[in-house]
């Protein structure tokens, strides 16, 4: 006898996207959340920022999901009353010879479907007087969303869908059996032992870590994790900004440059850097103090680096390392590692949140075909 359809592991915002979006199948639907409540890794420690689409590779599934995702997104938010607001992006080019890798980004964004509108030097002081640059690109699709009210509204979705959610509940097995899948695990300090149809793993950080508990599964089929570290610094004070300030991607890293963002209170913050590492460190480092100012200080020489103060970090779950091409999201089915019923989401890194819901469709697409 099965205790639910469906059970996702991992209540981020990807899980409860696609727990909500089941349950609204007809689906019962249980999340499993290994901390005491949602979304305490990468879903709240990101930089809460719409995509648009302009960075990744053309036909690529993160490509895909995030232009789809930016518009479920945007749609969801005014439906249900979300914190939002498509405030804009203005992508620079600090110097002449970083001219070629903002014609590079149109491109890129052109061929994602994605239109940018070219800036030149007067035209990018008119949109931000203080920001120094030779040329500039806008996106009017880029926007910023209150990622914990973002979470919250998914998990009344689920309810509202007869979902369930629990916490505290740490898987140990997934064992294949007639018909479905045994998930074993512990909570509350108790055992327990559930049946379903369909497991689906969207862990995040932890997703190999589940994998790695999956009984007959391939674990060749399971690229291994680069932990990426990004700390962000907050700015005492007044934002200059009314948009979000982009410098070009850093080069030889797949990180997109120390970028200036706001949340949806006005708050200024910096960042994310890149540093892989191969513990969950959530401290932000206050040496990197002076290299952030310098940063920032490239493109907004007003900066007072006395007004940087330590923000928060997160860690990304890469699937590419140092120096290594950025890897694309793996969603892997019954084909790809031979457990049948059970789907891998693998390397949901950025743009994981704005690619939330056409995640979420994408995994009840798999499943209506099986």
């Amino acid at each position: 006898m099965m205790d639910c359809d469906v059970i996702v592991v991992g209540a981020g915002v990807v899980g409860l996207a696609v727990a909500q979006h089941l349950a609204a199948q007809g689906r019962q639907v249980m999340v499993l959340e290994q901390e005491d409540w949602p979304g305490q890794h990468a879903s709240s420690r990101n930089s809460e920022v719409i995509h648009a689409g302009i960075y990744y590779a053309p036909g690529s599934l993160k490509a895909r999901m995030c232009r789809e995702g930016r518009d479920l997104l945007y749609a969801w938010c005014a439906e249900r009353g979300v914190p939002h607001r498509a405030i804009g992006k203005l992508l620079v080019a600090v110097e002449p010879a970083e001219i070629a890798a903002l014609d590079a980004l149109a491109a890129n964004a052109r061929a994602n479907g994605v239109e940018l509108q070219r800036l030149d030097v007067n035209q990018v002081h008119a949109l931000e007087p203080e920001v120094r640059a030779v040329a500039g690109l806008f996106s009017p699709l880029t926007g910023i969303v209150d990622s914990h009210a973002l979470m919250q509204s998914f998990e009344a979705a689920l309810q509202q869908g007869g979902g369930s959610l629990i916490c505290g509940a740490r898987v140990s097995l997934i064992e294949p059996e007639q018909g479905g899948l045994r998930v074993c695990g512990e909570s509350a300090g108790e055992s327990y032992e559930l049946r379903c149809r369909w497991v689906i793993n969207c862990a995040g950080l932890f997703a190999q870590q589940v994998a790695a508990q999956v009984a007959g599964l391939d674990q060749a089929a399971v690229p291994p994790l680069f932990p990426c570290k990004g700390s962000y610094f907050a700015y005492s004070g007044a934002s200059p900004f009314s948009h979000l300030v982009y410098p070009m991607p850093e080069v030889n890293t797949s990180g997109l440059g120390v970028h200036a963002t706001l949340d949806m209170g006005g708050q200024l913050r910096f960042g994310p850097d890149v540093r892989y590492q191969d513990d969950f460190d959530y401290q932000v480092d206050v040496s990197q103090h002076q290299r952030f100012a310098d940063a920032i200080g490239r493109y907004w020489p007003g900066c007072d680096p006395d007004r940087l103060v330590p923000g928060y970090a997160g860690i990304r779950a890469k699937l590419s390392g140092p120096g290594q091409p950025a890897a694309d999201f793996i969603i892997q089915g019954a084909a790809e590692h031979g457990v049948a019923g059970l789907v891998n989401l693998l390397g949901i890194e950025s743009p994981g949140l704005t690619s939330s819901l056409a995640l979420a469709r994408e995994v009840a697409m798999r499943l209506d075909s099986d």
